[in-house]
């Protein structure tokens, strides 16, 4: 009997999720774009240095090299030589922090 009502609720939920897909998309769609708005907590300790493509970067440890690119290039260079704390989120693929803010240390 349970195997019964297994196989018959497993046939009607890919129809229940396509339906459930057309009236939410939309609302959907928006908590996607926040949730990496609520990772803005990660914070970065550095120094902002000048890397040899011409790009502002936050070098981690100046023994290894070790750092990442900023994406907002023009609040960087605002602390070139600095030691800050750079607040954002990192992206792995491209080594680049998504900046939500930049504090001196």
């Amino acid at each position: 009997m349970a195997l019964l009502l297994a196989v018959a609720f497993c046939s009607l939920t890919p129809r229940l999720h396509a339906q459930s897909q057309s009236p939410y998309a939309s609302a959907q769609q928006p908590r996607g774009q926040e949730q990496p708005e609520q990772q803005k907590g990660e914070t970065f300790v550095g120094q902002i240095v000048k890397a040899k493509n011409g790009q502002y970067a936050l070098l981690t440890d100046k023994d290894s090299g070790k750092g990442f690119y900023l994406d907002n290039q023009q609040k960087a260079g605002q602390f070139f030589g600095q030691n800050v704390k750079v607040t954002g989120t990192l992206d792995v693929a491209t080594n680049t922090i998504h900046v939500a803010d930049i504090q001196p240390a």
